[in-house]
């Protein structure tokens, strides 16, 4: 599984027109589900994003977790992030996982985020999604689990 985390001012989520999640401060998250993946791969995801130090503390350095700071959740499906694209000039999706097994995993996740911290909002999967932010550094990291 895979989360592309970027740290944000805000974001939104939206489809045909319509605000389907919306955070201020914290992280917008677009997540991959892979063919191997399991529930014990979105625990790891869910855990990794709750707790990787990305805020700023007093002095400046990167020493605190969106938990610390209590900031919002948005995750987004984003099949794409899967894609191998080492070969040739356009990506195989050979390397996501098939679409009920993504759907599956990805509301795992959600749900969980959804019982353990404060904020989490979420696009809509399958759905084309338009995807608003204020990336805040900017600060983005690839966490793979």
């Amino acid at each position: 599984m895979k989360g592309l985390l970027q740290r944000v001012r805000g974001a939104r989520v939206e489809v045909a027109g319509e605000v389907v999640g919306a955070i201020d401060q914290g992280l917008l998250v677009l997540v991959a589900v892979e063919p191997d993946d399991t529930q014990a791969s979105a625990d790891k995801l869910l855990h990794k994003l709750l707790n990787y130090r990305v805020f700023s503390d007093a002095e400046g350095k990167m020493n605190l977790s969106l938990a610390d700071v209590g900031g919002g959740l948005l995750l987004v499906s984003q099949f794409t992030l899967a894609a191998d694209t080492k070969n040739g000039l356009r990506p195989s999706f050979s390397t996501a996982a098939p679409p009920a097994l993504g759907e599956a995993l990805f509301d795992y996740l959600l749900g969980n985020a959804k019982q353990v911290h404060g904020t989490v909002a979420s696009g809509r999967f399958g759905a084309d999604m338009q995807v608003h932010l204020v990336n805040d550094g900017p600060v983005t990291f690839l966490l793979q689990t």
